[in-house]
């Protein structure tokens, strides 16, 4: 059987990166244009060939590892720059291609005019070069240059307009807070080849139940630890802060890491290492209590945004908290499955903002928007369906995935975490359906010179976003529930997580309870739709009367929780004026008083031989007279 060329998919884009960086401006905005959208399309084609490869393949041959050269070896320990193919990472790389693939179509419309366009589509083209290799390595090592490699261009792509500077503080945040979990990423991969003397996955899972006790110590502090690095990238409880200041960044680069790039590695790095985490009960735990608790606390802060794209921000957020959560209860199928439809009506949800934002020119105040519908009826369109599959309403494709992570947890037993993903439900459908009517219904309330210019978007941004739109329909139907032996897309996972994708914790329910469970989620999500468009369509003054009677929440919400003041005045101040002290004392008195005491040493030298080296012929020969002068009389003397 032909080999399908992996290390093909993450080379045509790093290709085109170098081919922009060689041509230069030679290339022209079409031929950037082309070179990076064809880059990554031809990607996305050699993923679809790869993914037909592994299906026509048995299921216990359903794994495929390309090894292109042995990278280091020390010792005992070895390392190959080497490709995985299974189920798991071809929904990745067709996630990633596909979706980076359209985002990389709109951008060419975003972008058009900014003075920076090869610049930008060289950045995006090494964020999938980056993002590929995560996901295609087969050891947690070549895995972990493509998390640096996508903490990288986020770092660039987010502080894009560096002369903005919220925009390159921004950039500075997001490559800071994620060096604290990269951080422990590495302690934890450093404790895992201590133990079992590899990161390739084969020889780690299969030899990580002999090295580690079950529920010990170690097994769990390395869990965690490599989580401690997921809560970084993917953007959960304690370092979520740096996601919503991303915004900064243009809206393709926004949809880029919120739907197929960066920040759904973290969810793809725990998936894979389930077998590890399988071994630490306490680690599931504690990434089911994370990210139930950043889906509740990320959706309560996304009631009271007004900024278009940062309402979305905090939904990539909390959605986020629902993979983790459904990781944490063992439903590591269910996690992949939402993080799939994620990626399509997420995507269409910051490109469809993009493109109100590029009609309004540049406005992202919803307080300043309304009435949009009859203005831009294909963005319109494709938003609202992209509304409603995040509000997990059937057919819709957020519907089937999120029902199911909701069932592992009430499966499972977590209770208290279903009844938290239930809530978080609740307020999804809510904030997001009040951006839907602020945005595109009742009065208009966009400014004069805004009415001037609003226009629809070109069909270079409007074809992803109608693209986008179909799959955030039908994208979910490969997950219908109740068929035998499973949906397809469980059975396809089945060779990484085992049977329904999720482990033993899993007790099966009568068809009456899953239809019950069904039913509330539904009834949950409408709730949250009808006040919504009570709130802030029918009844505007309503959304008034509340904030007016609870202002204090209204505030605290607006605030986001004061988070980034508090670990400004608890975390960031304190290290800055500890900074302060130790460059007054170590660098200026210290470091610089011993060059500065060498230099005073060799001065007040030199200030006596200055005396004789003046410069001046008559000064040299006054003392050649004066010193053979001296040496006659000392002759004379004697």
């Amino acid at each position: 059987m032909t080999l399908p060329l992996l290390w093909i998919i993450p080379a045509l884009p790093l290709g085109a990166v170098a081919l922009s960086l060689l041509l230069g401006d030679r290339l022209g905005r079409r031929g950037t244009a082309w070179l990076a959208c064809g880059a990554v399309g031809a990607s996305f084609a050699f993923a679809v060939r790869a993914a037909l490869a592994l299906a026509a393949r048995p299921e216990e041959g359903r794994s495929i590892t390309e090894v292109a050269y042995r990278w280091m070896q020390v010792g005992d320990f070895s390392a190959n720059v080497a490709f995985l193919l299974d189920p798991l990472s071809a929904v990745m790389i067709l996630v990633v291609t596909g979706v980076g693939f359209l985002i990389h179509v709109y951008s060419t419309g975003y972008m058009a005019h900014d003075p920076s366009f090869r610049r930008f589509f060289l950045y995006l083209n090494l964020f999938m070069f980056a993002m590929l290799t995560l996901v295609l390595a087969d050891n947690l090592l070549l895995l972990f240059v493509g998390w640096e490699g996508v903490g990288l261009c986020s770092y660039l792509l987010i502080g894009f307009w560096y002369t903005k500077p919220s925009a390159a503080e921004a950039g500075k945040k997001a490559f800071i807070v994620n060096r604290i979990g990269d951080f422990g990423f590495l302690l934890g991969m450093l404790a895992l080849v201590t133990w079992t003397g590899s990161l390739q996955y084969d020889a780690l899972f299969s030899a990580a139940p002999q090295a580690f006790v079950a529920g010990g110590i170690a097994i769990t502090v390395a869990t965690l630890l490599l989580f401690l690095g997921a809560t970084g990238k993917s953007a959960q409880i304690p370092l979520y802060t740096w996601l919503p200041d991303a915004m900064e960044g243009p809206t393709p680069v926004s949809a880029l890491i919120h739907a197929a790039t960066m920040v759904t590695a973290g969810v793809y790095m725990v998936a894979r290492c389930h077998s590890l985490f399988q071994l630490a009960p306490i680690s599931l735990e504690v990434v089911a209590v994370v990210g139930a608790a950043t889906a509740l606390f990320a959706a309560t802060i996304g009631l009271a945004q007004n900024d278009i794209k940062r309402v979305l921000a905090y939904s990539t957020i909390s959605q986020l908290g629902y993979m983790f959560m459904a990781c944490g209860v063992g439903a590591f199928g269910a996690g992949i499955f939402h993080l799939m439809t994620h990626a399509f009506f997420k995507a269409l949800l910051f490109l469809g903002a993009g493109s109100v934002i590029h009609a309004l020119s540049d406005e992202q105040d919803l307080r300043r928007m309304g009435g949009l519908a009859k203005k831009l009826p294909w963005t319109h369109a494709t938003m609202l369906v992209a509304t409603i599959a995040i509000a997990g309403i059937p057919p819709f494709a957020g519907f089937f995935s999120k029902d199911e992570i909701l069932h592992g947890a009430f499966a499972s037993g977590h209770y208290g975490v279903w009844a938290v993903g239930l809530l978080g439900a609740i307020l999804t459908a809510f904030y997001m359906f009040r951006l839907y009517v602020l945005a595109f219904r009742g009065g208009s309330r966009v400014s004069h010179e805004a009415e001037h210019h609003l226009h629809e978007s070109p069909p270079s941004m409007i074809v992803p976003l109608f693209v986008l739109a179909i799959l955030s329909l039908i994208g979910g139907w490969i997950g219908l529930p109740f068929q035998r032996g499973g949906h397809p897309f469980e059975r396809w996972l089945e060779p990484v997580f085992g049977a329904g994708g999720a482990h033993g914790t899993m007790r099966p329910l009568s068809p009456m309870i899953e239809w019950l469970l069904i039913e509330v989620s539904v009834v949950a999500a409408l709730l949250g739709i009808v006040f919504a468009f009570r709130a802030y369509l029918k009844d505007p003054s309503l959304a008034t009367r509340l904030r007016e009677r609870w202002p204090a929440v209204h505030r605290m919400l607006v605030h986001k929780y004061w988070v980034d003041e508090g670990l400004d005045a608890l975390v960031v101040m304190p290290l800055y004026r500890a900074s302060q002290r130790l460059w007054r004392f170590w660098d200026e008195k210290i470091v610089d008083g011993a060059v500065n005491g060498v230099g005073f040493l060799f001065e007040g030298f030199s200030v006596g031989l200055r005396l004789f080296q003046t410069g001046f012929v008559g000064t040299y020969a006054l003392f050649l007279t004066l010193g053979a002068v001296a040496l006659l009389l000392h002759f004379l003397r004697q």
